[in-house]
């Protein structure tokens, strides 16, 4: 796969009326066996599955990622492991890795990419690799057919956010909020304006993360987005015994639902 499977995967969803849901699974949690299960499950219900490489040293991560990506490493789960479950997989949504930048340099950035490639993945996330050094990273991302997938939080100021989404590729990663991952009750007004705002000035998708985790949580942000990450809420669910079906399928039903009932609302000249 390649970035060219993240741009198939938002058109198809699009073309279907529905948003997109991007779950993220972590490397090895919380066994390697159980991930590979998961993985495979998850694709059932996602349009673009993230994948976390457990890292001793958290970035943006809240409590339930951490202890996951914690787990994760005493089984042993590396990059190398990461790339090779995935570079095993017979079909399934595109997959953008999320890990620090340390292991992407590890063993140089021309080989990672490769290796990245190699193993069918179509981007990453590198929390930790500021815009304005990324220009290196994109380059050999972009030759091995990556996208390098930026990150917006609310405080990014507007100047900084129109230069990043001037070189965003594969999708934006709009942080809902100030802080680290976790579950939300909701979102205040200005959380939606700076998705609106964000939204209108993005040549790429633009997909939410940190606090989604309840279909109402869509259902409150469905205009301003093109896609859902549930993380933490996911993570939590499968600590607690449930299965991925579970905790996923009332989460795509609600992105089935986002475009339907905006068009059926615009077709009769009202919109919520």
């Amino acid at each position: 796969m390649s970035v060219h499977a993240l741009t198939a995967a938002f058109e198809r969803a699009r073309s279907e009326g529905r948003k997109a849901l991007l779950p993220f699974l972590m490397a090895g949690h919380p066994t390697p066996q159980a991930f590979t299960r998961n993985l495979a499950e998850a694709g059932e219900f996602a349009d673009v599955i993230e994948v976390g490489v457990p890292f001793s040293d958290p970035l943006a991560d809240g409590p339930v990622i951490q202890a996951a990506a914690a787990q994760a490493l005493k089984h042993g789960t590396t990059l190398a492991s990461t790339l090779e479950v995935l570079g095993s997989r017979k079909a399934g949504p595109p997959v953008v890795l999320m890990l620090s930048v340390n292991q992407v340099l590890a063993g140089g950035l021309q080989r990672f990419a490769q290796r990245a490639a190699d193993a069918g993945v179509s981007g990453a996330i590198i929390p930790d690799l500021p815009f304005e050094e990324q220009h290196e990273a994109r380059e050999v991302f972009t030759r091995q057919g990556l996208a390098l997938v930026s990150m917006l939080a609310p405080t990014t100021r507007h100047e900084r956010a129109e230069a990043i989404l001037k070189h965003a590729q594969g999708f934006a990663y709009l942080i809902s909020v100030a802080g680290v991952t976790g579950a939300r009750e909701g979102f205040a007004p200005e959380t939606i304006e700076y998705l609106r705002r964000t939204a209108a000035k993005s040549p790429v998708p633009v997909c939410v993360g940190f606090g989604i985790g309840k279909p109402k949580h869509i259902e409150q942000l469905r205009e301003h987005a093109d896609g859902f990450i549930v993380g933490s809420a996911l993570i939590r669910g499968l600590n607690e015994g449930q299965a991925v079906r579970e905790i996923l399928a009332p989460l795509r039903a609600a992105c089935e639902a986002a475009l339907t009932t905006d068009n059926q609302q615009l077709t009769t000249g009202t919109r919520s």
